[in-house]
């Protein structure tokens, strides 16, 4: 029972950075899905929209903090 305990503390904590960010990053005016590399091909009713390089960068953000709780709160 105790496993399940962290895992919600983890899920709570997790919930509350997601959206404390949605809250702080559209005021800080990072052009995430506008940045060079993201692709977008409109062509009369079609659009394609790709944000190659805002996934790799959320990917690279996701991957560093999750391996810092995973060594924080890893066992040993």
């Amino acid at each position: 029972m105790g496993d399940f305990g962290k895992l919600l503390v983890l899920l709570g904590i997790f919930l509350t950075v997601l959206g404390t960010l949605t809250i702080v990053l559209p005021k800080l005016n990072i052009p995430l899905g506008n940045l060079p590399g993201d692709i977008k091909v409109e062509k009369g009713n079609f659009t394609l929209y790709f944000p190659i390089v805002s996934s790799l960068l959320i990917s690279l953000v996701l991957t560093v903090i999750i391996n810092l709780l995973i060594s924080i709160f890893g066992k040993h």
